[in-house]
């Protein structure tokens, strides 16, 4: 039975969702919901470039890397409980 493989899996993920809300939360993405829904609707201007911060590079790095080693995650888990399911 490979069952359990897929239901870490699935413990995993939910454990990384809820690790990524609570930085949402944290950083006030929910905070403006009054604004948030008009803003479909806004006509944008021309903006000027932002500069990145080391931070915010990092922080990109650092959501690349999670993202390589999840999908590397959900590989090895596909072909483990194939392996063991021959």
């Amino acid at each position: 039975m490979y069952y359990p493989y897929f239901i870490s899996y699935m413990v995993f993920g939910l454990f990384v969702a809820l690790i990524v809300f609570a930085w949402a939360l944290k950083n006030g993405q929910f905070k403006d919901q009054q604004r948030a829904r008009f803003l479909p609707l806004a006509q944008a201007g021309p903006q000027k470039s932002v500069r990145a911060t080391r931070a915010s590079r990092i922080e990109v790095y650092a959501l690349f890397g999670l993202v390589i080693v999840g999908l590397c995650s959900s590989f090895a888990v596909v072909i483990f409980a194939l392996w063991r399911a021959n």
